[in-house]
């Protein structure tokens, strides 16, 4: 422990992947405990305050980064217990708002697999952490201290009710459900705003058996994007291959166009997106699962970064913003977030007065670009809620919508564009003057009109002697890797995804 005079120690309000991060990052300087309301686990298994876990979850590259330098090792975990690394675009067939990716050389990367595998590697690794201890099945009741400072919780434990713990740190990372707001209000921290974009997105998902020989051929993340700029109900289409030969299908759908928990609904919705792959690539798969519906799919941020707030706290994850899930981004912010605390431990240590605040807006940092990202397409959606963007948002949409359209086209452009969506490298990169001058000049024509799927995974997945209902047939180019050859994306990608 690097700080051991006097000794330090951190109260963690939750036990989902925020709150493991920040007791691994916390656990450098203080003993930590981490209060949980779930029970024990021997490996991967739902999360009652995470519904969101039973649907399409992929880890992008900013945020697997991250978590590597906070758990050094942890990718070589995920991968033993059985999740799949993913090079983008080189594993990857989206359609994008603005079209077909082409399937150039890696350029990112994404980690697939059930949320459930990926909390399980993770809460392993940080509960066996020397001076980190879990109370499970246990739930705070309060925040102990003043609007000044915080000394500690009380908790309600399977053995005590009321019990205080004392901390020289509380972090909530209590998620969606987090009472955070209703905590500080008692100890006479009130009035912090909030903010909400709502586009009244449903998911649902479902798991099929994927086809024989597909994990083996390292079958591709399938995903058909809605376009925010029609003004119809957005609705999308997912495949995510995961561990045990499953592939985890995601529907989701904004007002007037949402999907449900029918059965016989499933594969229709899927085909009703702007592309039907999705929907052809899952008929005759068998089902292993029901359809499981999430409906709490809104844009919330609480701006804690713009209160006072006391000494000895400061919130994460889930508690400070969520975000429509079909980004992915929620994991991310979290990760790099808490890499940001990381460095302020560095520079200071735990007993730095104000930490608390710092940390905070540390955290809201990394929170802004994905709020950006998401709020900006989200609020375009028939009948969507929250405030409209300013200007200067505005404009920046639009750079952002040529990028994606250049993206479709130029291989410098598709990494510029996946550097955004991954959150990988400081916003700022998006502007730098070789992609500007690219984005400019963005133009969809050369861009794909059909999937670029392989022809043997097209064999693999039963498309033969069809063109996949939208002529991939003789798109992928004589690489198979999405028509690279000839349409100014430069080399085409070897077998293993990197540019000769």
């Amino acid at each position: 422990m690097t700080q051991s005079t006097p000794p330090r120690h951190a109260v963690v309000i939750g036990g989902g992947l925020a709150g493991l991060l920040a007791a691994a990052v916390l656990a450098e300087y203080a003993t930590v405990t981490i209060v949980d309301a779930d029970g024990a686990s021997d490996g991967p298994r739902p999360r009652r305050g995470l519904p969101q876990a039973r649907h399409a979850h992929v880890l992008w590259s900013g945020g697997a980064r991250a978590i590597e330098a906070i758990l050094p090792g942890i990718g070589a975990q995920w991968t033993a217990a059985g999740a799949i690394r993913r090079g983008l675009p080189t594993d990857l067939v989206v359609m994008t708002a603005r079209g077909w990716l082409p399937r150039c050389g890696e350029k990112q990367f994404g980690v697939s697999c059930s949320r459930d595998l990926l909390d399980s590697v993770v809460r392993n690794r940080v509960t066996a952490l020397p001076g980190v201890t879990t109370l499970r099945r246990s739930r705070v009741r309060s925040l102990e201290g003043t609007a000044d400072r915080i000394t500690g919780v009380r908790v309600d434990t399977p053995d005590e009710e009321g019990r205080f713990v004392a901390a020289d740190l509380v972090v909530d990372a209590g998620g969606r459900g987090s009472r955070a707001l209703s905590r500080l209000a008692a100890v006479g921290v009130s009035g912090i705003r909030r903010s909400e974009v709502d586009s009244g997105l449903v998911c649902a998902t479902r798991l099929f058996e994927a086809p024989e020989g597909a994990h083996e051929l390292g079958f591709p993340i399938v995903s058909v994007q809605a376009d925010p700029r029609v003004p119809v109900p957005g609705r999308t289409a997912t495949i995510v291959p995961i561990e045990n030969g499953l592939w985890q299908a995601t529907l989701s759908g904004t007002r007037g166009g949402r999907p449900t928990d029918d059965p016989d609904a499933f594969l229709p919705f899927a085909r009703a997106a702007r592309h039907p792959i999705v929907g052809d690539l899952l008929a005759g798969r068998e089902p292993l699962s029901d359809v499981v519906v999430t409906q709490d799919t809104a844009n919330r941020r609480i701006h804690f970064e713009q209160a006072d707030l006391p000494d000895g706290f400061f919130a994460v994850g889930d508690c400070v913003a969520t975000f429509n899930p079909l980004y992915g981004h929620g994991m991310t912010v979290a990760a790099r977030g808490l890499l940001a605390v990381r460095a302020l431990l560095r520079a200071g240590g735990l007993a730095r007065p104000g930490f608390g605040n710092a940390a905070q807006r540390a955290l809201a940092r990394q929170v802004a670009t994905a709020w950006e990202l998401a709020t900006s397409q989200d609020i375009r959606y028939p009948g969507a809620t929250g405030p409209r963007p300013g200007p200067g948002a505005v404009l920046l949409d639009a750079y952002v919508g040529r990028l994606m359209t250049g993206a479709t086209t130029q291989e410098p452009l598709t990494a510029a564009f996946l550097e955004v969506i991954t959150l990988t490298g400081p916003p700022t990169r998006r502007l730098r003057p070789e992609v500007f001058r690219r984005v400019l000049r963005a133009s969809p024509r050369g861009a794909l009109k059909a999937p670029p799927l392989t022809a043997a995974e097209r064999t693999v997945a039963g498309l033969d002697g069809s063109d996949g209902s939208g002529g991939a047939r003789g798109t992928g180019g004589a690489d198979g890797r999405g028509g690279t050859r000839g349409r100014g994306l430069g080399a085409d990608p070897d077998p293993a995804g990197r540019s000769r």
